[in-house]
């Protein structure tokens, strides 16, 4: 039983119990976690006495909630109080947060049992999860192949069995292009949809917080427990919850869907014939699928690679080795600082840090900084004007299906791994990935579908479409 929505079912009505559930998932940990290291820290006793409360309540007659007894995987970037949150780096290694995020907060108050924190891209910046100061991640489709990222872990997590749902943090594709690695279901919510109080920032502007689930019933479930208005947050979106599971099986029948142009021919042809196969199972379901043109999305990735970096240049001067986290001393301030974040970042993150650092000093920022902002603002132009004509846009996820390690050791390859999903960031759309079939080698191929501002309902509509005709991918 891997559905969470068929394990909240059995857990609420005392069919089966959070405990029972939760050493099944164990079992799977036990036997390839050294293989697959998913995880940078399970919580085995936590886990345990979380399930044993959920099915107290159950005993008790008491509603245990709308994830009771769900094992769930945490991105090791969402603060848990009194747990390690290290981001996968060195410098925060040790570091116990005083508070729990606040899908942290939900989750737990909705029943969701925790059984880990999930290995990343250290600080989330990076594409394979090979990023990490831990060590990286495989696949558990194939182990010689990455899991994607920067959410590696938790879709590694979720794909091997470990947990029912992950959650990560997509910037951009953070969640999306580790789905579509793995064979998942990963959703980027609209920006301000879901609170990002609690996630170590890495770009505060494209944060969003979402889940990677087996199948879209889940992912719906997960949204609705997690989003929602938060005043602690005030990018956060004033709107009590989300309504997403009821759409589920409306269909698309008279749904305009658009074709990305732009982004149509970047993918490999194996992940190209896959999207061509979406479209036409979207108008075998009663869809009109057209061409869309929004020809800044070809310049996403360099406008991106400016925005990141400068706000993380900003982010991650907090750590400085005064406040908290590691400390390497030296003879003087400024030499103690200088040899934390040299021993504490890694080279992915020092080199983020230093081109945003640049894009933003005197003289260069209205040449650099101030000119990817103009890009974006184009970006998210040409995507409203797309949505006058269609309800959706699909695209591929990734360029190709998940490579293996090492294969991107050029940055720029890297980078361009993420080409598909990072216009729908700068924007600050909802965007998801679907399990589409597969291509080279058998490896799972995602396709994107992406909705309009606080358009996941409809997103969803299409996804459930898209998930009948796409097949099932198994580890």
């Amino acid at each position: 039983m891997r559905s969470a929505v068929d394990i909240a079912t059995a857990v609420g009505s005392g069919s089966t119990t959070a405990v029972s559930v939760l050493e099944q998932h164990f079992a799977e940990i036990d036997a390839r976690e050294s293989d697959i290291h998913a995880f940078n820290l399970v919580m085995r006793d936590r886990a345990f006495e979380m399930a044993a409360a959920v099915d107290a309540t159950v005993a008790a007659g008491g509603d245990a909630g709308p994830m009771a007894g769900v094992p769930v995987a945490l991105k090791d970037n969402l603060c848990t109080e009194g747990i390690d949150t290290t981001c996968s780096s060195r410098i925060l290694e040790g570091w116990k947060p005083p508070y729990d995020a606040t899908v942290v907060e939900r989750l737990r108050d909705a029943g969701a049992v925790f059984v880990g924190k999930t290995n990343l891209d250290e600080f989330a910046m990076g594409s394979s999860t090979e990023n990490s100061a831990f060590g990286p991640t495989k696949n558990p489709l194939d182990t010689m192949r990455v899991p994607g990222g920067s959410s590696g872990g938790s879709a590694a997590a979720v794909a091997a069995g470990f947990a029912s749902v992950g959650f990560g943090s997509d910037t951009g594709g953070s969640i999306r292009q580790p789905a579509a690695y793995c064979g998942l279901v990963g959703v980027k919510p609209t920006y301000g949809a879901v609170s990002r109080y609690g996630l170590i920032a890495f770009a505060s502007s494209l944060d969003q917080i979402g889940p990677f689930t087996h199948d879209v019933a889940d992912a719906a479930l997960s949204m609705e427990v997690i989003g929602g208005h938060d005043p602690k947050d005030s990018t956060s979106i004033d709107v009590d919850r989300l309504d997403i599971s009821s759409c589920l099986g409306r269909g698309v029948e008279g749904m305009r869907v658009g074709l990305i142009k732009e982004l149509h021919g970047v993918a490999d042809a194996d992940v190209t014939a896959r999207v061509v196969a979406s479209a036409e199972a979207l108008e075998a379901a009663g869809a009109e699928v057209v061409e869309v043109s929004v020809p800044a999305a070809l310049y996403g990735l360099t406008a991106y690679y400016l925005v990141a970096p400068a706000e993380a240049s900003s982010n991650l001067a907090r750590f400085d080795g005064v406040r908290y986290g590691n400390r390497v001393d030296g003879p003087d301030v400024t030499a103690m600082m200088r040899n934390t974040r040299t021993d504490g970042f890694g080279a992915e993150v020092q080199a983020r840090i230093m081109l945003g650092t640049f894009a933003l000093s005197a003289g260069y920022y209205d040449a650099f900084y101030g000119k990817a902002q103009k890009l974006r603002t184009l970006v998210r132009q040409e995507f409203d004007t797309a949505y006058e004509s269609v309800d959706l846009m699909l695209s591929a996820t990734a360029p190709s299906v998940a490579f293996e390690f090492g294969a991107k050791a050029d940055p720029m390859a890297m980078y361009r791994c993420d080409i598909c999903t990072i216009p729908s960031s700068l924007a600050g759309d909802a965007a998801m990935s679907v399990p589409f079939g597969t291509g080279e080698a058998g490896m799972p191929v995602g396709v994107q579908l992406l909705a309009p501002a606080m358009g996941e309902a409809t997103m969803f509509q299409a996804a459930a479409v898209l998930e009948a005709e796409g097949g099932e991918v198994r580890v």
